[in-house]
């Protein structure tokens, strides 16, 4: 892989990564297009990493208050011998928690299909099919017309809901913000909320994700790790600034308007396949 085409791959999951038109497929289809092959995997695990450092910028508030919240929590579990119900009323804690139980089931398809997952990483036509079913998600957020409820209505039930969605993101062309974010809504969740939790589920699904790769670089151990890093430096920075307007979209109700670009790439690669 040449430095330029590592700075357009990064500038591509930056982008994708947090607006909801899947990141993976359009890495699938960039690389296609390129002529790149399989050992590229390695090169995905890190464009991801760095978007998972713009997560964490941008939320490192909430995730300094979330650290604390645990602190907090083995205080007074160990200490004060405190009772279950009485954690659940603390936001922090109650939010930590429904990010524990979201994860969950995330984790598990991810364990069971992630062979299979790394089989589809290189069709094209999947990608193309599963971009028009996240186009289709993406067009019904516009009939959520109630602002939702809070943190205060938010089930561990919904939490392990959008996890499973979450989970079936392995699939390339399935957005996982976008189907996250709209599961939310679809669900109850105010917009702010919906993407909060949403990027906060996503810290540890890009992190398990890549822990699931590391074999990768036993088979394939002659990677270009400075065109890795090129990568992953340029994912970040972008990343960040779409991610900040990706936050002020959804609270503007405008999810949707990604739905015409996802059919209209989802349409572009299945003439790609079938070429």
């Amino acid at each position: 892989m040449e430095p330029l085409q590592a700075i357009i791959l990064g500038i591509v999951q930056g982008l994708t990564e947090f607006l909801p038109v899947s990141s993976s497929g359009h890495l699938i289809i960039f690389q296609h297009l390129f002529g790149l092959q399989e050992p590229e995997l390695f090169f995905d695990i890190c464009v991801h990493l760095g978007t998972l450092l713009a997560v964490i910028l941008v939320f490192r508030q909430e995730i300094r208050e979330l650290m604390r919240s645990l602190g907090h929590l083995v205080w007074l579990v160990f200490v004060k011998d405190a009772h279950f119900e009485h954690l659940f009323r603390d936001s922090e804690f109650k939010m930590l928690l429904l990010v524990f139980f979201g994860f969950f089931p995330t984790a598990v398809l991810g364990v069971i299909f992630h062979e299979f997952g790394q089989r589809l990483f290189s069709s094209v036509l999947i990608v193309g099919l599963m971009l028009m079913i996240t186009g289709g998600l993406l067009w019904q957020t516009r009939r959520v017309k109630q602002e939702g409820g809070g943190l205060e209505t938010f089930s561990i039930r919904t939490a392990l809901i959008i996890g499973l969605v979450q989970g079936l993101a392995i699939m390339p062309g399935i957005s996982r913000s976008g189907s996250t974010i709209a599961l939310g809504l679809f669900l109850g969740l105010n917009r702010e909320l919906s993407a909060r939790y949403s990027f906060m589920l996503a810290i540890p699904a890009i992190l398990g994700a890549g822990i699931l790769s590391l074999h990768g670089l036993i088979a394939h151990p002659h990677v270009d790790y400075t065109i890795a890093l090129i990568g992953a430096g340029v994912s970040s920075v972008v990343g960040y600034f779409a991610l900040v307007s990706l936050l002020r979209l959804v609270k503007q109700a405008k999810l949707y308007l990604f739905a015409p670009y996802c059919w209209a790439v989802g349409v572009a690669a299945l003439f790609i396949f079938w070429r």
